[in-house]
């Protein structure tokens, strides 16, 4: 399969990102939070995904390359939304993981016109700053210890028996991680700080399958049911929790593409 890298510089911003696929209709995939951009792993990416390459298009964005040293997710969705616009695209399928869930909803509450369909995985619309994982993330990024900030996050995201059978992969992994990679990675993860689109959902017209997890250990199973709580009055919203399958369901769940897809599709 034929899978594009491509960098688009817009309004001042340059943002690269990976194109597959040619379905009629656009799938815009907006990742969550990463220690090394998910573009080095575009191949595996687009065999993940190859089954829905007759359907759709598919566009996954990372974050833009310069960054600003306070960014929020609201500026992260609203880059995303120039980057979309230059591109043409519209009425698109949008899925969103974790942080890019939270950019999502944004993209959804305040372009209307750009989200046919909306899939909100393992996310949240206000931002818990009691949460843990994440200080304790930002600790080990900032004193430089990328072993123990590789190897803290997959056993946060993943479930246990994932995060053991992966441990020498992650444990490789953080060490090549650079200076650069930990500064982008403390930015990404402080942007988490003050979210709240909680008042927005109702200004979102699409309808929306939010897929959580029992055993969400980032962000906990309830922030999902609050998404769906919020807009289920307004006949907007599904809502189907995995358990076992950890905060990253939508790496490890067998079935997530397909219940994805089926709801896009139907």
């Amino acid at each position: 399969m034929s899978t594009d890298i491509s960098s688009i510089t817009t309004e001042g911003i340059t943002m690269r990102y990976m194109k597959f696929g040619a379905g009629p209709r656009t799938m815009v995939i907006l990742p969550g939070l990463a220690v090394k951009s998910v573009l080095l792993s575009a191949d595996a990416i687009a065999n993940q995904y190859k089954s829905v390459t007759e359907d759709f298009t598919v566009y996954l964005f990372d974050r833009r390359e310069a960054l600003p040293d306070n960014y929020t997710i609201e500026q992260m969705a609203e880059d995303t939304v120039k980057v979309m616009k230059a591109l043409g695209l519209s009425g698109v399928y949008l899925f969103g993981a974790s942080q890019g869930g939270m950019m999502s909803l944004v993209i959804a509450a305040r372009y209307p016109e750009l989200v046919s369909k909306l899939v909100a995985g393992s996310t949240c619309a206000r931002f818990d700053d009691s949460n843990s994982a994440l200080s304790e993330w930002v600790t080990l990024a900032e004193e430089g210890r990328g072993e123990d900030l590789c190897l803290g996050f997959a056993s946060k995201i993943y479930p246990a028996s994932i995060a053991e059978a992966t441990q020498d992969f992650f444990a490789d992994t953080g060490r090549s991680v650079t200076e650069e990679e930990f500064a982008r990675f403390v930015v990404f993860a402080k942007a988490t700080d003050g979210f709240d689109i909680t008042p927005e959902l109702k200004n979102i017209e699409c309808p929306v399958l939010v897929l959580g997890a029992e055993d969400d250990l980032v962000l906990g199973g309830q922030a999902s049911r609050d998404i769906y709580e919020a807009l289920e009055p307004q006949g907007k919203a599904e809502l189907y929790m995995y358990d076992g399958y950890g905060h990253a369901a939508f790496d490890t769940a067998p079935d997530y593409l397909a219940r994805m897809c089926a709801f896009f599709l139907a």
